[in-house]
């Protein structure tokens, strides 16, 4: 760790360890909550971490995604989120484009998807009995699943997701923005070309009613479907997808948890949630906000025009808020995690992963009680230099 000035750290404190949180991380923001940094990108910002100041600063509206466009901007990574996409957006902008699609990821949707879910989880399941153990989990399973489902959903055909998975992985590289811009290109040029396609010939998939609803005012841009369509295809398949592969990975490395699980599956929803909690899916804090106005934060202000960035990662475990929050309890009960952020940038997709996650561990416990790693657990590959932090193979038997 280095400083780069009175009082300010460099950030993040150290590289990004499995699925640990930085200790140097937890030991400096246990004493200062609200701590100046410099960030790898465009400056200095202010790091928040106890869980009241980070739902703030996700929920307040003095503290703008929109004025957090540009490149001079400090910045966790290497390239910022365009002007036209919704997470870089303040209402009333990013309320109407929210609206447009909300209704199709309520729970009432999401559970009338839950039999296709399962029916997929099944096929693959199938596949991978069939051609026998062990088996890497990621491509059997953790990885197929999500772009499935995704791409199904926004009617994008599946048969492309080969491509998705190398644009979306390019997208959210940390350190590389030649690549990161490449990426977007190309996932811009790609659904730019479905969208054109259903203006003149609907459907009944999300990008299809999307692009023909009937009132002039309700309409989105072209752009604007472009970028809602990388958002919504890059949350449903990376973000997801690291997720399942993490969530299986801490169970089988904790075989007492996963006992747990065999023995009442009815725990699993809560499971789901506190796993949600204590696994850091971000590999540094999230997107920049920028304040505008001055405000107070643990005692500290916060002038108008300061960077601030949340570690939801930290905020997660706060003592204030979570008992023992260091361990994992599947009887916990009202888990108030952030790990789908809060306020009205709180993840669309939220309950559709939910579900995937729900549907896999169901279906891995009644199928595969047995399930182990079939590697040593310091033979496991991890997945460096993304966003998103995940495994990059995860062989198992049963």
């Amino acid at each position: 760790m280095t400083a780069t000035g009175e009082g300010v750290r460099a950030y993040p404190f150290g590289p990004v360890d499995r699925l640990e949180v930085d200790p140097k991380l937890a030991e400096i923001c246990g004493e200062q909550p609200v701590l100046r940094v410099s960030l790898p990108y465009g400056g200095d910002a202010w790091l928040v971490t106890r869980h009241a100041d980070v739902r703030a600063v996700l929920a307040d509206p003095r503290f703008s995604r929109a004025a957090a466009v540009g490149e001079d901007i400090p910045r966790t990574v290497a390239t910022g989120l365009p002007s036209t996409s919704m997470l870089s957006m303040d209402p009333p902008e990013h309320s109407r484009l929210r609206r447009r699609v909300a209704n199709s990821f309520t729970v009432r949707r999401v559970e009338a998807l839950r039999p296709r879910v399962q029916h997929i989880v099944n096929g693959l399941l199938d596949t991978m009995l069939a051609a026998g153990g062990p088996s890497d989990l990621t491509q059997t399973l953790t990885w197929p699943l999500p772009i499935t489902v995704i791409c199904e959903l926004l009617g994008v055909p599946v048969a492309d997701r080969d491509r998705f998975n190398v644009w979306v992985d390019g997208l959210l590289m940390l350190s590389d923005p030649v690549q990161s811009m490449e990426a977007r290109g190309h996932l811009n040029d790609y659904l730019a070309g479905l969208v054109a396609l259903r203006r003149t010939t609907p459907t009944d998939d999300l990008l299809g009613e999307l692009a023909n609803v009937a009132d002039e005012e309700d309409r989105l841009l072209d752009e604007e479907l472009v970028s809602l369509g990388v958002s919504l295809l890059s949350a449903g398949q990376e973000a997801t997808a690291n997720q399942l592969g993490n969530f299986v990975y801490t169970l089988l490395t904790r075989p007492d948890l996963w006992q747990k699980l065999v023995a009442d599956p009815a725990l699993v929803p809560d499971a789901v949630e506190e796993l949600s909690r204590i696994i850091p899916i971000s590999a540094s804090a999230g997107f920049t906000r920028i304040a505008i106005e001055d405000v107070e934060l643990s005692g500290q202000t916060i002038r108008a025009g300061d960077a601030v960035v949340a570690e939801l990662g930290i905020a997660n475990r706060d003592p204030e808020v979570f008992d023992h929050p260091e361990e994992i309890d599947f009887h916990r009960g009202n888990v108030p995690h952030v790990t789908f952020g809060h306020g009205v940038h709180h993840c669309l997709g939220a309950q559709l992963a939910r579900m995937e996650l729900r549907v896999v561990l169901e279906s891995l416990l009644r199928r595969l009680p047995g399930l182990r790693l079939a590697v040593p657990v310091d033979q496991i590959s991890w997945r460096t230099n993304r966003l998103i932090r995940g495994v990059d193979a995860l062989p198992v038997s049963w």
